[in-house]
């Protein structure tokens, strides 16, 4: 019972940091991570462990659905030589890095550990990014290339991970983890097959949970590998759920996934936080100054190996363009310094980085220094880069005339038109008030501009007001013994819905956050 009060008291702590990241405009695991540093240092707190075989499926698992879900194919295609350059060989350089410089401060470090260290460290979280650059508006390349290199390096520093850790197993590196993962990928269609039958919100929440999990333990089990084998399965559902789901399902999925991937950092940071109290404990000072040499050494080395790589890079590709010309296949913005510093700063290391640390196997040669030093370079990455990001991104001031903005007002006019199209030719009372929503509704007047701005404000203010006073009397009713509970939540449900439907409501919601 004392243990289960610990974790709820942790959680509310947690949804308080998060509270005051948001107010800062900082990701919420910069604080996270300060908030696990904390429970190093706090005497009584128990330190639960978990099975090192579940960790990778438990936190890796719904995070790689989550972001192979919400993947966009086409921006992937359009910028995929940044992200070769990221997922691969950043990738590689920084794990060879990372393994040379800690097998040079601890010579007695196999390399295979060594190595490890590296792949661990080697892949940055877009959530960390994204929560600071999104609220500013940047240029959707540079969020693109962020979260794509997110999704796909998991898989190769992952990769990586596991042929490092076979080889301690076995004593040489097996490439049977490389295996064609992609095969598994109609896994993607058969799940979405048997989903789309059920109607049941909760059951249909929890079956998508039990394929996430079901599908990364196959793939380990008949020897894939589980990272390329969940993010293939997760962009198979991308492409085929959206027309199958209906959206009485859909709204309460994405915010039960987003409550989860929130929890599942949580628990990432709690659980690195409580490992690392006994390793500080135990240790002889020598050995402890030693670590956090490593730790400072390697939290420099990734920082470096990034920015040396992508500004190498960057400096190529504007080479390119001066020399044969910038012909991108839609508006984008074109690679310049700026765009490469803000690209190479954005290195935050987050959930999957703890995750591979808590999942090395005990008596791992030098775990629990790989355990201190990752969590150090994610706290590093986290403060310094995390908490300086937006100040670059202002000071840079990119802007690339907001492509997004013109794709959606192009896709609201197809869809109206296509709207009308299929409503009967003839007038009527119905169908001039469906032409009227569907004007309001879908159009979203109030950024259009025009002659019609300001009815569309009008609009949302009355409809506002109007769903307000309406449940101001559905409440008084219940209060008031007029109706029972049963019709009371039937209609709150009919009001939620008529709320989170109306797109004008949404977007004006959106931007008070």
């Amino acid at each position: 019972m004392r243990e289960l009060e610990h974790i709820l008291v942790l959680f509310v702590a947690a949804v308080a940091l998060a509270a005051v990241a948001r107010r800062a405009g900082a990701p919420y695991p910069v604080f996270l991570a300060i908030g696990g540093a904390l429970l190093a240092f706090i005497p009584g707190v128990s330190s639960p462990t978990l099975p090192p075989e579940l960790v990778l499926a438990l936190f890796v698992a719904p995070i790689l659905v989550d972001a192979g879900y919400d993947a966009s194919l086409r921006d992937l295609r359009d910028n995929w030589a940044p992200l070769v350059g990221l997922v691969v060989f950043a990738v590689m350089l920084t794990t060879a890095a990372v393994a040379i410089v800690a097998h040079a401060l601890v010579p007695g470090l196999p390399w295979a550990a060594a190595v490890a260290l590296g792949a661990i460290v080697a892949p940055p979280d877009a959530v960390a990014a994204t929560a600071v650059l999104r609220p500013l508006h940047p240029p959707q390349r540079i969020l693109g290339i962020l979260e794509g290199e997110s999704l796909l390096n998991d898989a190769s520093a992952l990769l990586i991970y596991r042929l490092a850790v076979g080889a301690v197993a076995a004593g040489s590196f097996s490439v049977q983890a490389v295996a064609p993962a992609f095969l598994l990928a109609v896994l993607g269609w058969l799940v979405q097959r048997l989903l789309e039958r059920v109607q049941h919100i909760p059951t249909a929440i929890i079956l998508q949970f039990v394929a996430t999990i079901g599908v990364w333990l196959l793939a380990e089990r008949i020897g894939l590998s589980g990272v390329l084998t969940t993010v293939c399965f997760a962009m198979m559902l991308a492409r085929t759920a959206p027309a199958r789901i209906p959206a009485r399902i859909r709204i309460p999925t994405n915010a039960v996934w987003a409550t989860v991937v929130f929890a599942l950092n949580v628990f990432a940071f709690i659980f690195i936080g409580l490992q690392i109290r006994p390793i500080l404990v135990e240790l002889a000072p020598a050995a402890r100054e030693q670590y956090l040499q490593v730790g400072l050494a390697v939290l420099a080395t990734v920082i470096l190996v990034r920015m040396v790589w992508h500004m190498s890079f960057n400096a190529v590709v504007r080479w390119h363009d001066r020399r044969y010309g910038f012909r991108p296949p839609r508006p984008m913005l074109q690679p310049t310094v700026g765009s490469g510093l803000v690209i190479s700063w954005a290195g935050m290391r987050g959930i999957v980085t703890l995750a591979a640390a808590l999942a090395l196997p005990e008596g791992f040669p030098a775990r629990d220094m790989i355990v201190l030093t990752a969590f150090l370079v994610v706290l590093g990455t986290l403060l310094i880069q995390g908490l300086t990001l937006k100040v670059l991104l202002r000071a840079l001031d990119l802007h690339d005339g907001d492509p997004v903005a013109r794709e959606e007002h192009t896709a609201r006019q197809r869809m109206l038109e296509a709207a009308y199209a299929i409503l009967p030719s003839g007038r009527s009372p119905a169908v001039d008030l469906v032409r009227k929503n569907l004007k309001v509704r879908m159009g979203q007047l109030q950024h259009s501009g025009g002659t019609h701005a300001s009815f569309g404000t009008e609009y949302d203010t009355e409809y506002r007001a109007a769903l307000r006073a309406a449940r101001q009397v559905l409440l008084a009713m219940r209060d008031n013994g007029d109706i029972g509970d049963d019709a009371f939540h039937t209609l709150e449900n009919d009001l939620d819905w008529m709320e989170v439907s109306d797109p004008l409501r949404a977007a004006n919601a959106d931007a008070t956050e």
